[in-house]
């Protein structure tokens, strides 16, 4: 999975550059407009987007605030703090996912395109919702280790 992400990330960014750049290119020195460029540059950006969070998701490494970890003396206080905001994430997620699939019913239905080029937004917008799916499934799989962490620490010390 790492390797996927690695590379789909870099060639998702290479593009939005490249295309960024041809634009900057086009218009500012040989003063050409090029149409539909913006329209094309929609689609590898939202999945840029929302795989990188989903890569983030899976590495666990997005930005949080453990600001209750500096006044936390124990592991097992912080962990319960991790597991509550587990199941925080995975209620926001959820909900998210939800209004997220919604809106894939709808941009199924409706078959939006493109002003210029008539592309079908669909490919774009379906990004949003497979996103989601994959962040709450990395949210609850979190929320499952984490759990599973702290009964394992209370049985520890139940033992003892």
């Amino acid at each position: 999975m790492e390797r996927f992400f690695k590379y789909t990330l870099t060639i998702l960014i290479s593009t939005v550059a490249a295309m960024e750049f041809y634009q900057v290119i086009m218009r500012y020195i040989f003063e050409i407009p090029v149409m539909g460029l913006d329209e094309v540059l929609v689609y590898p950006t939202l999945w840029l987007y929302f795989l990188g969070s989903v890569n983030a998701s899976r590495e666990d490494t997005q930005i949080k605030a453990n600001v209750l970890d500096v006044f936390l003396k124990t592991d097992r206080a912080k962990l319960t703090v991790r597991v509550v905001a587990d199941v925080m994430s995975v209620v926001v997620s959820c909900w998210l996912t939800y209004w997220a699939w919604e809106y894939f019913r709808y941009a199924l239905r409706v078959w939006k395109e493109s002003p210029t080029l008539y592309v079908p937004t669909f490919y774009a917008e379906c990004s949003v919702f497979i996103g989601l799916v994959l962040m709450t499934m990395y949210a609850v799989a979190y929320l499952v280790k984490n759990i599973r962490k702290l009964l394992a620490g209370r049985q520890a010390e139940q033992g003892a």
